[in-house]
């Protein structure tokens, strides 16, 4: 009799869209595994209709009850098969497996394609293979791989993480890093636009500004040197003596942070750079403006105006456009900073304000001052920065709060009444300036100059922190003994003296 035909498969021929990774479209060797089925079925339903002598012989057909090659090969030891998932670390350690091995001698290792977990491989009709079968480890499962992908995406989040703070670290001082101007060399003109790219600590606005206003950028670069001094010599007797402001445009914690320090920066420099210009005004230097206009009120009784006055509103005006302009850019250090160091600016440009006076000069017969001439002046710059010092030391702590739909800088202590116009504000408490410690910006107070006899704030035991000092000698020659002869000049000598001096410890 002859042999009853084999049964129906139980399950589907071919492969299936989840089998390959969900994909919606077939890759050739996939199509061709799909016809192979259909012609395995169409050999099926033929050998059913014919002759059943034939049963014995092997069908050149692979049917699906046939075990699968490589699980029951009989030309090789029974080895169950394996799942397309990540293999356990007993296969991943050691040397390849015997199943590798006859996977890369087949050519399936390179093929081999990755198919979603907790799913069998499916068996192909036509005698296909697939690379679970000779336990190829499928891909992304090999631990090289695996490690090396784990690196690189550390090494993205390193990166990302890194630029942004560098970010956060390049837009904070922006602000006055255009005092950098100071150490602009003398040999350079200044004439020709393409001169404003060779400027260290300039902003994109800020360079668009020099590029249409170059007779005003030596007088800019002047504020900046000014600006250095004024700073140095208000603080010359405290613990913090503005020394970091030369390092510009690399500042130190002390300056980059919102501190106490860094508000006064601003305000000095807001300040300077109105004041600077706004004498050039009055000096002739700019061709773009001239003296200050007459006050409209009466100048009083015997006096007249007269003369050139500052000119202190084109001096904010253009102060204003080229220090406020780094804060105004998108994306540069947080909004409390930003606001803080508009503020501060602000204040700086009130005090310069509140610096015009009005200034007269007499004139008559022998000098008796019958007449007059008085104009609108600024006072020099050591009373602003002076003026500046006393709000430094009066300083309010913010913080950066809700106000109605909108953030503003409230008191930190007394957020019932907001901030004055006034007064310079600061986010971050500065240190004691005692130790040096780059990380904080503090240089320390170490050889510092102090004053024994002194009860202020350059006094040794104020400037040393409590740690003693050391004195020393100093030989000083100055004039002395000057005589004025007629007409019309003086006559001094060279005298020398011994000067005890005291440094901190």
């Amino acid at each position: 009799m002859g042999t009853p035909p084999p049964p129906r498969a139980s399950h589907r021929v071919g492969i299936r869209r989840a089998d390959v990774g969900g994909s919606k479209r077939r890759s050739a060797p996939y199509k061709a595994l799909g016809l192979a089925g259909a012609a395995d079925r169409a050999g099926r339903r033929e050998s059913s209709k014919g002759s059943r002598a034939q049963a014995g012989e092997p069908s050149t057909a692979f049917s699906s009850r046939h075990p699968r090659p490589g699980c029951q090969d009989p030309q090789r030891p029974t080895v169950p098969c394996l799942r397309t998932r990540c293999p356990r670390r007993s296969h991943r350690r050691g040397p390849d497996s015997q199943l590798q091995r006859a996977a890369r001698t087949a050519g399936y290792a390179g093929s081999a394609r990755r198919v979603p977990r907790r799913r069998r491989a499916r068996r192909t009709s036509g005698g296909g293979l697939q690379a679970a079968d000779f336990g190829a480890v499928p891909a992304g499962c090999d631990p090289r791989e695996r490690r090396a992908r784990a690196t690189m995406r550390a090494r993205s989040q390193v990166c990302e993480a890194l630029l942004f703070a560098l970010a956060l670290h390049t837009g904070v001082c922006y602000g006055i890093k255009w005092l950098a101007l100071s150490k602009t060399p003398a040999a350079l003109a200044l004439n020709q636009t393409q001169h404003c790219k060779q400027l260290e600590g300039l902003v994109s606005a800020q360079v668009q500004l020099c590029r249409s206003n170059l007779e005003l950028m030596r007088t800019i670069v002047h504020a900046a040197r000014e600006a250095m001094k004024a700073c140095r010599r208000a603080f010359a007797d405290m613990r913090w003596n503005c020394s970091s402001i030369e390092l510009a445009p690399n500042y130190l914690l002390d300056l980059e942070r919102g501190t106490r320090e860094s508000a006064f920066v601003y305000a000095l420099s807001a300040a300077t750079i109105s004041h600077t210009i706004a004498r050039a005004c009055t000096s002739g230097d700019l061709p773009g403006c001239s003296c200050g206009p007459v006050p409209g009120e009466p100048p009083g009784p015997g006096n007249r105006w007269g003369g050139c006055a500052d000119n202190l509103s084109y001096g904010l005006l253009m102060g204003a456009k080229f220090s406020d302009a780094p804060m105004k850019v998108k994306k540069t250090g947080s909004q409390a900073n930003k606001l803080m160091r508009l503020h501060n600016s602000e204040v700086g440009r009130q005090a310069l304000r509140a610096s015009l006076e009005t200034k007269c000069k007499c004139h008559g017969v022998s000098g008796s001052c019958s007449i007059r001439t008085c104009w609108k002046g600024l006072q020099e710059l050591r009373d602003v920065a002076a003026d500046l010092k006393t709000r430094y030391l009066s300083a309010t702590k913010v913080v950066h709060r809700p106000m109605g739909t909108r953030k503003h800088l409230v008191p930190k202590d007394l957020d019932i009444r907001p901030v004055k116009d006034s007064e310079l504000v600061y986010l971050q408490s500065s240190p004691d300036f005692c130790m040096k410690n780059e990380k904080v910006g503090s240089h320390g107070t170490q050889d510092r100059q102090c004053n024994k006899t002194s009860n202020g704030s350059d006094s040794c035991d104020l400037m040393c922190c409590g740690r003693g000092y050391n004195p020393y000698t100093d030989r000083v020659v100055e004039r002395c003994h000057c005589k004025y002869h007629w007409c019309c000049y003086v006559t001094c000598r060279r005298c020398e003296r011994t000067v005890e001096r005291y440094v901190c410890k």
